[in-house]
């Protein structure tokens, strides 16, 4: 059975989500009819008022731009996870319904990696124990309903999500935290960078807290507030340059 790495990739977004974003928060300050608002919003750079809305934290309108991911190569442990941000869409592989009669993908942590090769074939090996007994049990019930019950959170899944924006600051606030879980994490600093790539001004201030102020984990807090400051500063200037 194959080991599988992380895979993520931005299938739909809002287009134009500034102009959409602008359009919400003038309508609720402005007066006039739609059409010439539409074509003053048209015409004229949205990036400061965009800002102004961000630092004023009128974050309801940033619930019109959504982005949609297809991320594969993730284990169900994440699938756990990734799922207790409620205000998201999701749509997930089916073990009841996709079998494996050929094995599964599976998700080897760094820390299993970190340990070297004799660790990493002991844990290949259970994997495909595991596998053994799911098809040994698949042939007993004549289904996959019940037999998936031996299955790791280690067994690949798929998903397919769509977050708002203003979601999606929260997911990155949370879990791209160095404290956060490593799997969950590198996928919020992936999708992060997708975002970003689109839409750089909804996204500046994105990322865990310390990069807007104190650290909110308290006494729990890694202490490295000034390394994650320092490598967004790092992304932004490298973002800047590949775009001159």
């Amino acid at each position: 059975m194959p080991q599988v790495k992380q895979r993520v990739e931005l299938v739909r977004h809002t287009a134009d989500g500034e102009a959409l974003m602008a359009l919400a928060a003038k309508l609720c300050y402005a007066g006039g009819d739609l059409a010439s608002l539409q074509e003053r919003i048209q015409k004229n750079d949205q990036r400061a008022y965009i800002r102004k809305l961000l630092q004023m934290g009128h974050e309801s309108v940033m619930e019109h731009i959504s982005f949609t991911f297809l991320v594969e190569g993730v284990s169900r442990s994440l699938l756990a996870q990734i799922t207790r941000h409620r205000i998201a869409s999701f749509s997930v592989q089916s073990q009841r319904y996709v079998g494996y009669e050929k094995g599964f993908g599976y998700i080897v942590p760094p820390a299993v990696e970190a340990l070297g090769k004799q660790a990493v074939d002991e844990y290949a090996a259970q994997m495909d124990q595991m596998l053994t007994w799911y098809q040994d049990w698949q042939r007993k019930l004549g289904t996959n309903e019940d037999a998936r019950f031996v299955l790791p959170n280690a067994c690949e899944t798929r998903i397919l999500m769509t977050m708002n924006v203003r979601e999606l600051k929260h997911f990155f606030a949370l879990r791209m935290c160095r404290r956060a879980q490593w799997e969950i994490r590198e996928l919020a600093e992936t999708i992060f960078g997708l975002c970003y790539e689109q839409t750089p001004e909804l996204f500046a201030d994105a990322g865990p807290g310390c990069l807007r102020g104190a650290c909110p984990e308290g006494e729990k807090s890694c202490r490295q507030m000034h390394a994650v400051r320092l490598e967004r500063e790092e992304f932004i200037a490298a973002h800047e340059q590949s775009n001159l």
